[in-house]
């Protein structure tokens, strides 16, 4: 009896085990390749739930159906202008033969691996055929900011503005994305999507794009200073035409004004002339002596002909100190005498 229920045990274990090895399950983010003695036999399951396979010899391989990543490691790469930039790429990828993932990868590793070849190959490839703004710009339509205190005519001379370009980097990513697609296929994996994630100077040139860059903003400035010097010639220029103008207009203006009273002061004289000898007499000798003033002061040595006009009026003029009035010789033609301040 014993013995029979020690059968019966071990009928139901190896039954048991068995089943365990005949039966397994497939989850919705997995597709199967079932192998034989390590050859795929049967299409792939791609179905997920509850699956039969025959126990022992029969193995069953997972592969993953989600959407995968791949981040490559930067690069250094030159571009068509000899600038040497670090690339940093990343993709997306997914198994869409999974029979023919398994024969030719096996695993992920395996397909990284391969990602790893084709994606850098073509990004150099690409970047290799592209200058340096075309990878750096994203794309040509985008309108830069300009400074707003740039006036009309300077961004009408386009002061400042990029380098035009003829792609853009997200044309460039289609180029590498088509070339790669294409080569990824054959290993039953679609290609999703390729971006570039970092894209940097090479320590060996960054010194040397930025002394390329302060250079450009000088050349700006220089031409901002030269364009600001020839607008202040100008300016002063045309503030020197201007003085000139103003002060020929004005010395014209005052000579016409003493035109005016030229004639105006010859024609007062000739009335007054003409009023009475007496008048004109008394005329003569107040304008003698305004001429006295304006011509004599402390000091003031004249020399006269006794035939002089303005020496009649000189002839028995006494000498005045403040306290008495001295006797003065008359003055004979010729004789020269110092006048001081004198009392008629």
């Amino acid at each position: 009896m014993k013995i029979v229920w020690g059968l019966l045990a071990g009928i139901v274990a190896v039954a048991v085990v068995t089943a365990s090895t005949a039966v397994y399950t497939v989850s919705e983010v997995e597709q199967a390749i079932i192998t034989q003695f390590g050859k795929p036999v049967g299409e792939p399951v791609t179905t997920s739930g509850l699956k039969l396979k025959l126990p022992f010899i029969q193995d069953v391989n997972r592969i993953d159906r989600r959407v995968l990543e791949w981040d490559g490691n930067p690069s250094d790469m030159p571009t068509k202008d000899k600038l040497y930039i670090s690339v940093d790429l990343f993709a997306r990828w997914k198994i869409i033969d999974p029979l023919q993932y398994f024969l030719r990868l096996r695993d992920e590793r395996s397909a990284q691996s391969r990602l790893d070849d084709i994606l850098g190959s073509e990004t150099r490839n690409a970047v290799a055929k592209h200058e340096l703004i075309e990878i750096i710009r994203t794309t040509r339509g985008r309108i830069p900011l300009r400074d707003s205190l740039l006036t009309d005519e300077e961004r009408a001379q386009d002061i400042g503005s990029l380098v035009p370009i003829q792609k853009g980097r997200a044309l460039v990513e289609q180029e590498i994305f088509g070339a790669a697609a294409e080569k990824v296929r054959v290993f039953g994996i679609a290609l999703l999507d390729i971006r570039f994630k970092r894209i940097n100077y090479n320590e060996s040139v960054r010194p040397k794009i930025y002394d390329r860059m302060v250079s450009e903003r000088r050349q700006i400035a220089e031409r901002f200073l030269s364009e600001g010097n020839g607008e202040a010639a100008r300016i002063r220029g045309n503030r020197v035409r201007d003085l000139n103008k103003i002060q020929s207009e004005a010395y014209r203006a005052v000579e016409e004004i003493r035109g005016v009273a030229d004639a105006t002061a010859a024609d007062i004289y000739a009335q007054a002339y003409n009023i009475t000898p007496l008048a004109a007499e008394f005329y003569e000798f107040s304008r003698t002596m305004q001429a006295y003033k304006d011509m004599i002061s402390s000091g003031t040595t004249l020399v006269l002909s006794t035939d002089s006009d303005l020496f009649k009026f000189l002839k028995g003029v006494q000498a005045y100190d403040g306290k008495k009035e001295p006797d003065l010789p008359e003055l004979d033609a010729g004789v020269v005498g110092r006048v001081s301040p004198v009392r008629r």
